[in-house]
């Protein structure tokens, strides 16, 4: 997909869509990627993740908040979960404390061999108005290619996880 300039995007279209194939069961994955305190420790940019609003698990309709960075740039956002079908999908759309939408995140996990292939398709939802200010607030101009190298980033350390190789991620400071 062509990086697109801010005023051609559409919304109704992925900005960033990466697949990788792990030698784990598709249950197994699942049980990771829809963990998003979890997912904290294999992601590039969500640095810490906690269950919110009595949430325990993943559920559709239940939220976590992510505490996310970008070099020195620090920020939060909420997610509510609005796909969980264990060992198939996991989705859920983002949004700012203060309720502007931001994106929508989906995993599809399907078997492959031995293995599970993941497909994490990623949709910008944040309104032309704050676009500005999102990139204030993180430091990303080109949302599309950050979020196309940071799914390539958190899918390869996924799988390393779950394969059981030795990998390391800048600490969050």
């Amino acid at each position: 997909m062509v990086t697109k300039p801010r005023d051609k995007l559409t919304y109704s279209e992925p900005i960033a869509i990466g697949e990788i194939v792990i030698s784990a069961a598709p249950g197994e994955v699942y049980r990771l990627v829809s963990d998003p305190v979890a997912m904290a420790e294999c992601a590039e940019e969500l640095c810490k993740a906690r269950w919110i609003r009595g949430a325990t698990e993943a559920r559709v309709g239940n939220w976590f908040s992510g505490s996310n960075r970008n070099g020195r740039r620090r920020w939060v956002t909420h997610a509510e979960i609005t796909e969980a079908e264990p060992g198939r999908r996991f989705a859920y759309r983002v949004r700012t404390p203060f309720f502007v939408p931001i994106s929508r995140w989906e995993y599809d996990i399907t078997p492959d061999g031995d293995g599970s292939r993941v497909t994490v398709t990623n949709w910008l939802r944040v309104p032309g108005w704050f676009i500005p200010f999102a990139i204030m607030i993180t430091g990303e101009s080109d949302r599309v290619a950050t979020n196309r190298a940071n799914i390539a980033t958190t899918l390869g350390r996924v799988k390393d996880r779950l394969e059981g190789r030795e990998w390391r991620r800048d600490p969050c400071v």
